[in-house]
């Protein structure tokens, strides 16, 4: 009911962006509050999917369409130049997956399950890749500074790890989906058990599904449109509202997804929605808007990042590790990383230009 209501919001956007289009503030706030119902249909699409077509297909569908909306959104914001928010929000939606919405969920899960477990081998694997991810990040502002700012040797060298990266990505589908799927057979037997029968069918959810994806490719250009001016309305920076409000948004199916699993003890299922989407957006999304940019954005765009968002990526990466090395996780660390998550938004937020 609640997302029925929150769709709303949609043309509510589309109207305030036609009838007045200089009240940015109200046109980006209904557009961030559009997106999440669209991207919460997407995840439900994804998941029905999942279980009525079969792992192998249903794992690829996940990941085709798990990160839709910040794809879409980074994507929007590159045509209009915004490549330091597209940079934002690919940090903002690593850090926002592995501790606000893994510790949402590990939260909520224990605090009606005193101790949940997980499968510790695909946790690790899980958290590993998402290091090795996070090294590509890493190399080229370390090139950057040792290189004394090269623009044409920089720009090539981005592209060529974001070529790398991608590839890592395809290969680990077949790792995951394909040759050692048995580590992983556990989530897939429970996403496939945790969606209760009904009468829709296959047709309706990919009808819902490519609507949904629409709905978001439509609010989120209106997003983009109006996020810098909204930006400087509400004395923020576009790094903060690209970190934090465009990767919280983006990330609301994950949430909706993980904090639900965790709530039905699905602790396997929730650590590998936050950790495979985290390494999703560095191994898949930020390459192809990458490759993408040169395309259609007026400049191509690199994989320079700020200090302090490499240096969020690696407290993220190290936090996730930490809890997933045991097995097993409560509410007490849930509420650890969602402290982190808190101390580094608020880092963000005071952070000059």
């Amino acid at each position: 009911m609640l997302l029925r209501l929150l769709l709303a919001f949609v043309p509510a956007a589309m109207l305030l962006n036609y009838f007045a289009p200089e009240w940015h503030i109200a046109i980006f706030t209904t557009s961030v509050i559009a997106v999440l119902p669209l991207a919460a249909y997407i995840g439900k699409a994804t998941e029905a999917l999942a279980a009525r077509l079969g792992g192998g297909i249903g794992g690829l569908l996940n990941a085709t369409f798990g990160n839709a909306a910040e794809l879409i959104i980074g994507a929007l914001a590159l045509r209009h130049g915004l490549t330091d928010l597209v940079k934002a929000s690919l940090t903002g939606s690593i850090i926002g997956n592995v501790l606000l919405v893994f510790g949402a969920a590990a939260l909520v899960g224990g605090l009606r399950h005193r101790v949940q477990r997980f499968n510790r081998t695909a946790a690790g694997l899980g958290t590993t890749m998402l290091w090795l991810s996070a090294i590509g990040l890493v190399v080229p502002a370390v090139f950057h500074y040792l290189s004394r700012g090269r623009g044409g040797e920089e720009l090539t060298l981005d592209t060529e790890i974001a070529v790398v990266l991608l590839v890592t990505y395809c290969v680990s589908l077949v790792f995951t989906l394909g040759t050692h799927r048995t580590l992983y057979s556990e989530v897939i037997t429970v996403e496939s058990g945790a969606i209760p029968p009904d009468t829709t069918s296959t047709r309706q959810w990919v009808l819902l599904l490519v609507a949904s994806t629409a709905g978001v490719a439509i609010v989120s250009e209106l997003l983009v449109s109006a996020v810098a001016d909204a930006a400087r309305d509400l004395g923020m920076t576009q790094l903060f509202v690209g970190v934090v409000v465009v990767a919280v948004v983006g990330n609301a199916a994950e949430h909706y997804s993980a904090v639900t699993m965790a709530a039905r003890n699905h602790m396997d299922v929730a650590i590998q929605i936050a950790v495979g989407s985290s390494t999703q957006i560095a191994l898949f999304v930020g390459p192809v808007l990458v490759l993408l940019s040169y395309a259609i954005a007026p400049h191509p765009m690199d994989l320079l990042f700020t200090v302090f968002e490499l240096v969020a990526i690696a407290v993220a990466v190290l936090s996730i590790a930490f809890i997933a090395h045991d097995g097993e996780t409560h509410w007490m660390e849930g509420v650890q990383l969602l402290a982190v998550y808190v101390i580094l938004a608020l880092g963000f937020f005071f952070l000059p230009v």
